[in-house]
Formats: structure tokens, C-alpha cells, sequence
């Protein structure tokens, strides 16, 4: 099991910003892409925004313009500032790391984060 640092969570009020991090000391080669998925009350889990190795960025329509993903590729660190937060942004966030090496692509789950947006 890979280990995930995942923080950052917490309460805010709408309108508020977070800035969620996530470290992969576990995962030894370079991940090709990185990310984070978000499950909110009752809901599957979707993406939220992923960066891949070369810098290229997605992001859900409805996060796009108030959130930005960032990575340090050497240190498979993952970034999410989020800011404009609104109620429906409350889900529990999970970090999501894909590495490719010789045997071929593996994907891994952290445990997730909490981000409650309430007044």
C-alpha cells in the first residue's frame, strides 16, 4: 500500500480558498500524471483537475476558473489552490497518482481529504 500525505482540507466559508497538497514519498518513479478527484455526500467520485508530467492541465467545468492545479514533477508533489469555494464544492478530496515504468501504468488512491464549504 502506497503511502499518501495528503492536507489542506478543512471548513471554510463560501467564497473562501484552500490550498490542498499531496506527496507520493512511496511512489518511486516519475508520475506521468497527477491529480485530484473529489466524492461529495452521495455523489461518485469525479475529477476535479489533473496535471501531467509536461504541464498540461484539466479541469471539471465546474472548477475551471477559480481552481489551478501545480506539480513538482521531481518531488511527485501535487497542488490544488482553490478559491472562490462554494457550497457545493464540499467533498471529500482524494490525491491520484499514475506512474508508467517498464511494467506499465499503475494508478494510486490516497485517502482523501475533507473540504466542507458552510457558513
Amino acid at each position: 500500500q502506497v503511502q499518501f500525505v495528503e492536507s489542506g482540507g478543512g471548513l471554510v466559508q463560501p467564497g473562501g480558498s484552500l490550498r490542498l497538497s499531496c506527496a507520493a514519498p512511496g511512489i518511486i518513479f516519475p508520475a506521468s500524471e497527477m491529480g485530484w478527484y473529489r466524492e461529495g455526500p452521495g455523489k461518485q467520485r469525479e475529477l476535479v483537475a489533473t496535471i501531467t508530467s509536461g504541464g498540461t492541465s484539466t479541469y471539471a467545468d465546474s472548477v475551471k476558473d477559480r481552481f489551478t492545479i501545480s506539480r513538482d514533477n521531481a518531488k511527485n508533489l501535487v497542488y490544488l489552490e482553490m478559491n472562490s469555494l462554494k457550497s457545493e464544492d464540499t467533498a471529500v478530496y482524494v490525491c491520484s497518482v499514475q506512474t508508467t515504468s517498464l511494467l506499465g501504468a499503475t494508478r494510486y488512491w490516497g485517502k482523501g481529504t475533507l473540504v466542507a464549504v458552510s457558513s
